[in-house]
């Protein structure tokens, strides 16, 4: 059942980025960051997460930044914010933290060079408010990577592909790891429609999730 479309909140509007995160945007795709399609309209389906968190976060988790979405774009669109950008490949990552400081953001983000695995098992575990992930991976490890990291109440917002099986998210499944779904969101764009999934914190991560690394992308939850 798909919600109804929603528009991106004027206040997270593409003007709110800047030129300067435009040029980082055109520069990760340059770099093969970034997939190929006009920078503006990555950057504004990047912005429909905005949309669907519905506030702006306190603290907040990017899980495969890569070349910047959509936790750099978040982070400039919601100045208030803390943010945490998540990339295990040391290329993408020493770029990030170079365009952190050159957007003068380096005392409210921080690149973190490791997998996500791991992340969940350190100081940045149930501290989020948010966290976002649009091309991290399927989304049983997508969950089980997020969930650790998320404060009771926080939520996980997901991109989904255009048509969205029910399938996609089993309630049994997210269950395991404290999560439950919100429900599916359309957010109109610019670009076209985006669709994304919220799912919220209901009950603390069992410790014993994350496991290692790998393990959820070689035996996923669901």
């Amino acid at each position: 059942m798909r919600a109804a479309a929603s528009p991106v909140p004027k206040t997270a509007g593409p003007d709110a980025a800047g030129a300067d995160l435009l040029v980082a945007l055109t520069e990760a795709r340059r770099l093969g960051f970034l997939g190929p399609g006009p920078v503006t309209d990555q950057l504004a389906r990047s912005l429909a997460f905005a949309s669907a968190a519905g506030t702006a976060p306190e603290n907040a988790i990017d899980l495969g930044t890569g070349g910047g979405l959509p936790g750099l774009v978040l982070a400039v669109a919601w100045p208030g914010s803390h943010w945490a950008l998540v990339d295990s490949n040391l290329r993408r990552s020493r770029w990030l933290a170079a365009v952190v400081e050159r957007l003068g953001m380096g005392d409210r983000c921080r690149v973190v060079a490791e997998r996500a695995e791991l992340v969940g098992r350190g100081p940045l575990r149930y501290q989020a408010d948010l966290v976002t992930a649009r091309s991290f991976g399927p989304p049983a490890p997508t969950a089980e990577c997020g969930a650790p990291l998320l404060r009771l109440g926080g939520r996980l917002v997901v991109a989904d592909p255009p048509e969205v099986c029910p399938e996609r998210w089993p309630l049994t499944g997210l269950a395991a790891v404290g999560l439950a779904l919100e429900g599916p969101r359309r957010v109109s764009t610019e670009a076209g429609p985006v669709s994304l999934s919220v799912l919220v914190s209901q009950a603390p991560c069992p410790d014993r999730y994350p496991r290692r690394v790998g393990a959820p992308f070689k035996r996923p939850l669901f």
